[in-house]
């Protein structure tokens, strides 16, 4: 074989005459869960669920699965949002549990990703929850909506993406408790594809 058939063989032999992959179908999109997305809603979906799941732990409790949801089918989803290099186009959370005009409670707050199984299990997260509220115990200034007092929370891109049926858990650990929690709520930012 000569050198002109070397080169074309060459040329035809590699990627070159392939067509380019398509892009993904897949577009993120930034969001934020709360309580009321928590699944299944009996367990998890409201407020007052989530205080009482946290109101029966003592000081110094085990790590306690306080809320979860359940990725949908033709989605997956990561904690966080944005980058880390652009500050203010990252996801920012907050978090509290409170007994209101009381006292609120402090522990460690964990965000978790697993598959359905929960054979295995992420910790994307563990934080001080007294990083993400206020001092105050009323429902008006508790949530903190300051990104200068608020901690970032960038798309978690070192964990795999949760898929269909996998799901999304907060556990917790109570430091002190609160008189008697009646109120939990949070604002934790995910992407989205789908």
């Amino acid at each position: 074989m000569g050198l002109f058939e070397n080169i074309i063989g060459g040329v035809i032999g590699t990627d070159l005459a392939k067509k380019p992959q398509e892009a993904s179908s897949q577009r993120p999109f930034k969001t934020h869960l709360t309580v009321t997305d928590g699944l299944p809603a009996a367990t998890y979906g409201t407020s007052a669920l989530v205080a009482a799941i946290i109101n029966g732990l003592a000081a110094g409790s085990p790590w306690t699965l306080i809320w979860q949801t359940v990725c949908p089918a033709q989605q997956q989803m990561r904690w966080g949002y944005g980058s880390p290099a652009l500050a203010q186009n990252q996801g920012y959370m907050w978090f509290y549990s409170v007994d209101i005009t009381v006292d609120v409670t402090v522990g460690v707050l964990r965000l978790v990703q697993a598959n359905a199984r929960q054979t295995k299990v992420y910790t994307v997260l563990e934080i001080n929850d007294e990083a993400l509220h206020s001092t105050t115990n009323t429902l008006v200034g508790l949530p903190l909506l300051d990104k200068n007092q608020m901690v970032p929370l960038p798309e978690k891109r070192e964990f795999p993406r949760v898929s269909e049926d996998s799901l999304m858990q907060m556990w917790y650990r109570v430091v002190t408790p609160a008189t008697a929690e009646d109120t939990c709520n949070f604002s934790i930012p995910i992407t989205v594809y789908q």
